[in-house]
């Protein structure tokens, strides 16, 4: 049997390719919308893509799903038959497919794959319990489980009614969570465990850096598997998720309706002089250079998502879905941002602005940043400006500076008029890195002297504690 694993940083998100040497054949679990890594170890194993499957409904990336089963009209799509009507794929007329529900079989070769649905993080959600039976084994090796159990932590049944305004489906789903974790325990120890998602991700509230685990370790060490009250794991399951990112909802939609199959488009080179006739609702220019060089010099209008592993998410709160993309980055960079922004449906990447040409041309907006002390001695209580914390809810409820007042960054853009506007904002985060993208906003939408607290909370909170130590 063959087994190969697949991360992609920027989502946290893991897919696999199974395959059995004797038959020549690979399946696809969970793929992402990139489907090149899969192409490249197929065609150096000296397999054929005969199958994909896909354990749920994704609310955190684009599936690879639809466009492979397209490609290769002769591989099979597996998909979930479990759930109501409302969670059903739309797309299943065009493609080569087979709904499955718990208790059925799936064969890649002589691989086996045991289906069993396991509700909870959604209604239609499905494990896959691997036998290779090729290999002379006739008990389970590992499970593909999906955004069930994580390492660390189970899936969040929250998703649907944040995200997708359906009410009262978190306690449901929380309740179905306890019970296929009941069935997962009875598992053998020895099973590993394969899951969608690691650390990073807002599939769940405290996912394990490790890639993999065991039932076993899981038993001992994953709070979700000590519980023996559904009321108990109920509540502690629901307290504490975190915001769910503003495009989960249209990952929900677009991964049911279908992924678009038509991404492919040339990024056209814009002029730094030409910009200015982007600056429109109608488009989103997105610096993409690290915020210190933003910082020092930036086109007016532009809302700095440094190119690291939080652009995605950032860029997916911050874009709307029906604006065009010019992105200020190198030449160089630009296969890859429009991988990135792809792999969550952003598919209009119409332009780019070589970064080279930023320096030097005239009438760049800057912004300064302060320090603690600075903000203590110098700012803090004067009436002319407003601290703006841009943390998540669970670390302003952990501890925030009293006078601050609180809107989450993914939030900003939406909630620009709750901030004052004879003020000049403070913004900070907890390290600086998430304020220098509020900063940025801030200044595109008028409040040209916004200043940054460098180093964020935890900066603040040294600086405290050397005052009154």
């Amino acid at each position: 049997m063959f087994f190969k694993s697949y991360f992609d940083e920027e989502l946290a998100q893991m897919s696999y390719m199974i395959g059995c040497q004797k038959t020549g054949e690979a399946m696809v679990v969970d793929p992402a919308r990139d489907l090149s890594p899969y192409y490249e170890t197929a065609k150096k194993e000296g397999f054929h893509l005969a199958a994909a499957a896909e354990t749920h409904i994704h609310a955190d990336f684009l599936s690879g799903a639809r466009e492979l089963a397209n490609a290769e009209k002769d591989l099979k799509l597996y998909l979930s038959d479990e759930g109501d009507d409302d969670w059903k794929y739309q797309y299943l007329n065009e493609i080569n497919h087979e709904l499955v529900k718990d208790g059925d079989e799936i064969y890649v070769g002589n691989v086996r794959l045991d289906v069993i649905h396991t509700p909870g993080h959604t209604p239609e959600s499905l494990s896959f319990l691997l036998t290779d039976e090729g290999g002379g084994s006739s008990v389970p090796m590992g499970i593909f489980t999906g955004d069930f159990v994580f390492v660390g932590d189970v899936g969040r049944p929250d998703l649907l009614e944040k995200s997708a305004g359906a009410e009262g489906t978190a306690s449901k789903g929380a309740a179905d969570m306890y019970q296929s974790v009941q069935r997962f325990k009875e598992l053998p120890d020895y099973v590993q465990v394969w899951p969608g998602h690691g650390a990073g991700s807002a599939c769940g509230k405290s996912l394990g850096a490790v890639p993999s685990s065991t039932v076993g370790y899981e038993k001992e060490n994953n709070w979700a598997l000590n519980h023996t009250d559904e009321k108990a794991f109920t509540e502690e399951l629901l307290d504490g998720q975190p915001e769910p990112p503003k495009y989960f909802s249209m990952m929900k939609k677009l991964n049911k309706e279908g992924p678009s199959l038509e991404k492919e488009r040339d990024v056209e080179g814009i002029s730094v002089s030409d910009v200015g006739s982007y600056m429109s609702d109608e488009y989103m220019v997105v610096d993409t250079r690290p915020s210190s060089e933003f910082s020092n010099g930036h086109l007016k209008g532009t809302i700095n998502i440094p190119y690291n592993r939080s652009f995605t998410n950032w860029a997916g709160w911050l874009i709307e879905y029906d604006q065009k993309i010019v992105v200020v980055a190198s030449k160089e960079t630009i296969p890859a941002i429009k991988r990135s922004l792809e792999s969550i449906g952003l598919d209009d990447l119409v332009g780019y602005v070589d970064e080279s040409e930023i320096n030097g041309y005239g009438g760049l907006e800057t912004y300064a940043s302060i320090t603690a002390e600075e903000l203590e001695n110098k700012f803090r209580g004067h009436e002319d400006y407003v601290i703006i914390d841009v943390r998540n809810d669970s670390e302003w409820d952990d501890n925030h500076i009293e006078e601050a007042q609180h809107i989450m960054l993914g939030k900003l853009k939406e909630s620009i008029k709750d901030v004052p506007d004879d003020k000049t904002p403070i913004v900070h985060c907890q390290s600086g890195m998430r304020s220098a993208i509020a900063a940025s906003l801030l200044q595109a939408f008028g409040y040209k002297d916004v200043l940054n607290l460098k180093g964020g909370f935890s900066a603040w909170k040294e600086h405290k504690e050397k005052v009154n130590s």
